[in-house]
């Protein structure tokens, strides 16, 4: 972590210890967990999972993950219980912690172009390294050498180009693949949503280590902590960079003791006043 932004951290976590609540939004690959060509097999850095647990027993911590990924795929891979709050497909699918779940279903248009988008990737014998969502097409190239995923990557943007210009989808980017999906929603939008619902007050921070992380980065502008993390920086409206997965666990410890040592502080004050 750079000096200069040493200060900045430390305002946050004085102001945490302060507070009555807080709320920790993070992404899940490349975030909490490495990751893995089997994708159902990125579990989290070794001691992540047991931080959160920890953070979420204090009571003080709304811990929400938004993900590109569905929702169902998360929480089985972070394996905290009670599960946290999942916002999933970039925003679109949200699922409490008790389960109940809500999401914006895809328009007609939008799911006629992605049938055609599937379509191209069956002409071209490439769909067996697409994930398939609900409103949205991921085409994942990690795994492969350097020449061939740059070749891959340039047939797949080339097709999906044209097909996403057809009903106005968004074609993103992201590390190591790209995503054809509906517009609704974006990690953004999510963070806005999730903001509302909490005092304006709140200490509140966001993780997450991809491109698809800039819209809630700068979602929080003005409003939290925005922190890029992953081993090699970027550029990125983050504020913080925390390199995985030994800083990023010194982050959760310190909010973990944070959020104690202001519970701490407000067990004494009650005790003044009797």
């Amino acid at each position: 972590m750079r000096s200069d932004t040493q200060p900045l951290l430390e305002a946050f976590f004085r102001s945490l210890t302060q507070a009555s609540q807080s709320l920790l939004l993070l992404d899940y690959d490349g975030t909490l967990a490495p990751f893995r060509k089997e994708r159902d097999q990125a579990v989290p850095y070794p001691g992540v999972a047991s931080a959160l647990q920890a953070i979420m027993g204090e009571g003080h911590t709304r811990v929400v993950i938004i993900s590109g990924r569905e929702a169902a795929d998360i929480r089985p891979l972070l394996g905290i219980q009670p599960s946290p709050e999942v916002w999933g497909l970039h925003g679109l699918q949200r699922v409490k912690p008790d389960g109940s779940s809500e999401i914006l279903q895809p328009d007609e248009r939008t799911l006629e172009v992605l049938l055609a988008a599937g379509e191209w990737l069956d002409h071209q014998h490439l769909r067996h390294m697409a994930e398939f969502k609900t409103g949205s097409i991921a085409f994942h190239w990690r795994g492969l050498g350097e020449c061939e995923a740059e070749e891959v990557r340039g047939r797949v943007l080339a097709g999906w180009l044209v097909i996403a210009e057809r009903a106005g989808l968004d074609l993103l980017e992201f590390d190591g693949g790209v995503e054809v999906r509906a517009s609704q929603a974006d990690k953004g939008d999510a963070v806005r949503a999730i903001l509302r619902e909490m005092e304006a007050n709140t200490p509140a921070a966001y993780l997450g280590d991809d491109t698809t992380d800039e819209s809630a980065f700068q979602a929080l502008q003005g409003r939290g902590l925005s922190v890029l993390v992953r081993p090699r920086w970027r550029q990125t409206a983050a504020q913080l960079w925390l390199k995985p997965p030994d800083e990023l666990l010194s982050f959760l410890a310190r909010w973990l003791r944070a959020c104690r040592a202001g519970a701490a502080s407000g067990k004494t004050a009650a005790a003044v006043k009797r």
